[in-house]
């Protein structure tokens, strides 16, 4: 930045001082206006831009300490330089505490006031570059909404990229929360068929004959409700991308139909004998073992191979926990948007959030910093205000002295504590652990656990 490009305000009550300030900062090559008093001064604030603000501390109704408070709130990028008569140690100390760039003892030289505007110039120019090179390590960072730093997500936004120009099937695998549907919708993104539909489907959610109607759609009257025709998902993603979550959890009837179209690129709809052919791209998600499924007899062989033409597994969150700073930077600034207003993270709670272990993975992580922004005090989130159960963080072990718990009984333990916390609420447990109901339900009956989160009572025959 250079002063010619450098916007300055001048607040004071005395016309001499505005226009003797002005005309030596004019002839520097900066752009100065003024204003005769504090309110006019924040006035001109929610108006117009000022890089640089050289306020009078002894001013009539507003004084300079009142006016170097709303710029803090009205353009806190603007280097404000407090002017008084009356320095003292004090009021220095107050001043800087506030987030006052410098002060000026009256009266002073042209020479001093050339010296410290060059100062502010250079301060400025170094803010700026920073910004611009966090923003490019940012973009080297990204794969559209994905950011990562990892190697491992390196590796997995390279294979990404080359898959998405291809039109082959694409098995993404990984845990719960960790960006399945994301690097789905960034691969449709990236794809020759990015200006058609992506259509999302939980093969989880729904039960075999729903999953069935909503896939492949229904004739009139196929079955009790059946009022009308119904197109499915297949047909909504003409030409676009389907994804299919959880596809490791869907019956072996529809393994078998879903096989079918993959093969022969057609259907028919519930009910309909018409084969409807169709051009849709296929991304499908798993966070099960599909070959230990295989193995064991719940999952075709021949569908497996059909969807895993392209596997891309994304590494747990706890596997990279040197992506959490930069995912923190990036949720901070989508929430800014939505919020209106930017928070930043304490030390101590970027501690917390590196010490925590995260079942719930980046999801999870986004929806800690959601609420940690929304209690926040102020605009720094403390570890108080992240939610994050102690035991979660650093569980405490229930097995041997000095052996530490499995990853098993740590989830136990941190589903019966979300559940107790809720009341026995299945629902508000799986938003706070990042998870949808039907895999909450699954891990309940897993580990044995009641709604309210205890053991149950053993059996007395």
């Amino acid at each position: 930045m250079t002063g010619a490009n450098t916007r300055v305000l001048v607040v004071d009550d005395e016309e001499i001082v505005r226009e003797s300030l002005g005309g030596w900062l004019e002839k520097d090559g900066f752009q100065v206006a003024s204003a005769p008093d504090g309110r006019s001064a924040v006035e001109r604030m929610k108006g117009e831009r000022w890089n640089v603000m050289l306020v009078d501390l002894k001013m009539p109704g507003m004084d300079g300490l009142q006016v170097l408070e709303e710029a803090r709130k009205l353009q806190p990028d603007a280097a404000v330089i407090l002017m008084t008569a009356y320095a003292t140690v004090d009021t220095a100390v107050q001043a800087m505490k506030l987030g006052a760039f410098d002060y000026l003892v009256k009266p002073f030289d042209p020479e001093e006031l050339s010296i410290l505007m060059q100062k502010v110039v250079s301060q400025q120019s170094l803010v700026r570059e920073n910004a611009v090179l966090r923003k490019a390590l940012k973009k080297e960072h990204r794969f559209r909404d994905l950011v990562s730093k990892s190697p491992a997500m390196q590796r997995v936004f390279e294979l990404a990229q080359v898959a998405a120009r291809s039109n082959s099937t694409i098995l993404v695998l990984g845990e719960s929360g960790s960006g399945k549907e994301v690097l789905a919708r960034t691969i449709h993104a990236e794809s020759p068929r990015s200006e058609g539909p992506f259509v999302a489907v939980s093969c989880a959610a729904l039960t075999e004959s729903l999953l069935e109607s909503e896939l492949f759609g229904h004739e009139k009257g196929a079955f009790t409700g059946a009022i009308a025709r119904r197109k499915g998902k297949f047909e909504a993603a003409q030409g676009g991308t389907l994804f299919l979550d959880e596809v490791g959890d869907i019956s072996p009837k529809l393994q078998l139909d879903l096989l079918r179209v993959l093969e022969e690129r057609k259907f028919q709809r519930v009910g309909g004998n018409e084969p409807i052919e169709v051009d849709v791209r296929v991304v499908a998600a798993t966070n099960r073992d599909l070959r230990k499924a295989v193995a064991e007899g719940s999952f075709r062989e021949d569908l497996f191979y059909r969807l895993n033409v392209i596997p891309v597994t994304l590494p747990p969150l706890r596997e990279r926990k040197e992506d959490i700073p930069i995912l923190v930077d990036h949720f901070l600034d989508r929430l800014e948007a939505e919020l209106k207003r930017r928070v930043q993270v304490s030390p101590e709670a970027m501690a917390a959030l590196l010490a925590h272990d995260w079942p719930g993975n980046v999801r999870e992580l986004r929806n800690v910093l959601e609420r940690g922004a929304v209690v926040a005090q102020g605009d720094v989130i403390k570890p108080s205000d992240l939610g994050l159960a102690p035991s979660a963080a650093r569980p405490a072990s229930a097995n041997a002295p000095g052996e530490p718990p499995t990853l098993e009984d740590v989830e136990r333990r941190h589903i019966a504590e979300v559940l107790q916390h809720t009341g026995g609420n299945v629902s508000q447990a799986a938003r706070l652990l990042a998870i949808d109901r039907v895999t909450l339900y699954n891990k309940i009956k897993k580990f044995g656990l009641r709604r309210d989160g205890e053991e149950p009572e053993p059996s007395h025959g």
